[in-house]
């Protein structure tokens, strides 16, 4: 704060588009998660609008009490077709899921596994457990074979990790991780937040893009990012539903998603399976911007998503980028400990449908020159 290179809270004065008003400041905007470009679209937030007018502007109260509407409900249904499972919970927030669902599935005896990069709610959530927790290093399946073979036979065995995961856009082993549920007779639950509306048919994520939705025990999705509004969804089969929506404590003791956060939800998951053409304008734009990156000399990991890791490998340098992007007409997020290993500090660049090739020449252009001007890149 001092240095006058403070990079979070900073206030945006209108809606979150491809460019957006800062303090009079007007800057791209590659620091979002809304990968369908759906926050500003004027039936999103008409469909919002309609809701509020026909039940308020919320429900005062959890979903197991007075909470319930029929929009919820409805929701629900088409979320289970859409990611093909038997039913879907709507929760308030997306990392409510993840704390309320992972606390509660296993018992005492058993274990939850997770990635060494998963998502600080699903750390949450093993962290309220009563289970064993055990972690494997980032898409090593030999060390996730390692720790399932630490795990009573009998026992229930957990794997939790990250479709893509949020900070450096690589995605899941699935296949192996598929391979290593049946030889161990383990559970498997995916959070597709960064995969919805991005990867498989239709956006459906990262499950139907390797083909393994009926071999992933539960999928896990948020309406804050793909789908323009707050929120989220665990989907599964009946049984397990049925176990979360009177166990998941994130879902029984939280005022229940609002109208208007629901129906904005509904609307662009509609237009997301409506306009095919949405996702490959994202696409499009994300191939040409990852080999712009790449072309211009940047470190950008193993990313396969539009996420995209700029790798400074400095702290100190990576708040310099940020503020010096952001003078230079670019929002993008630095990415320091403990979201990362101290020697793996990044900026991060995240794409939209809506953004242009035009747009994405002018910041690489721009971080070209940050980068440069901080010896990061040649």
């Amino acid at each position: 704060m001092e240095q006058g290179v403070y990079p979070y809270f900073r206030e945006i004065e209108g809606k979150q588009g491809t460019e957006v008003e800062m303090g009079g400041h007007r800057v791209l905007m590659f620091g979002s998660n809304a990968y369908t470009g759906l926050t500003g679209d004027e039936r999103v937030i008409e469909a919002g609008i309609k809701a509020m007018r026909k039940y308020g502007s919320g429900c005062a109260g959890s979903r197991f009490l007075n909470g319930t509407l029929d929009l919820h409900v409805q929701l629900e249904r088409e979320l289970a077709e859409f990611v093909g499972k038997d039913e879907a919970l709507c929760f308030s927030t997306g990392f409510g899921v993840n704390a309320g669902v992972v606390a509660c599935l296993t018992g005492r005896e058993d274990y939850i596994i997770c990635d060494d990069r998963d998502h600080a709610s699903i750390v949450d959530g093993r962290r309220l457990s009563f289970s064993t927790c055990l972690k494997y290093k980032h898409n090593d399946m030999a060390d996730l074979e390692r720790q399932l073979q630490k795990c009573a036979p009998e026992a229930v065995k957990l794997i939790v990790v990250d479709g893509v995961f949020s900070m450096e856009g690589d995605l899941a082993n699935l296949p192996e991780i598929v391979r290593l549920k049946h030889k161990y007779n383990a559970t498997v639950m995916v959070d597709e937040a960064h995969g919805l509306g991005v990867f498989g048919r239709q956006g459906r994520g990262v499950c139907d893009y390797f083909g393994l939705t009926d071999e992933v025990d539960l999928i896990m999705g948020t309406f804050s990012k793909s789908l323009a509004s707050i929120g989220g969804f665990i989907a599964s089969d009946k049984s397990i539903i049925n176990w979360l929506r009177h166990n998941a404590r994130t879902y029984i003791f939280s005022a229940s998603d609002t109208p208007a956060a629901t129906a904005c939800a509904m609307e662009a998951l509609h237009i997301i399976q409506q306009e095919p053409e949405r996702i490959k304008a994202l696409w499009d734009v994300t191939d040409y911007a990852l080999r712009r990156f790449r072309e211009a000399g940047f470190e950008i990991g193993e990313t396969q998503s539009p996420i995209i890791p700029l790798y400074v490998r400095d702290v100190n340098k990576t708040f310099l980028v940020t503020k010096m992007a952001f003078d230079a007409g670019v929002f993008i997020n630095p990415v320091i400990p403990p979201a990362c290993a101290p020697q793996d500090t990044l900026v991060r660049v995240a794409l939209m449908a809506t953004h242009t090739r035009e747009q994405v020449d002018r910041a690489v252009e721009a971080l070209v020159g940050v980068f440069k001007e901080l010896d990061i890149i040649k």
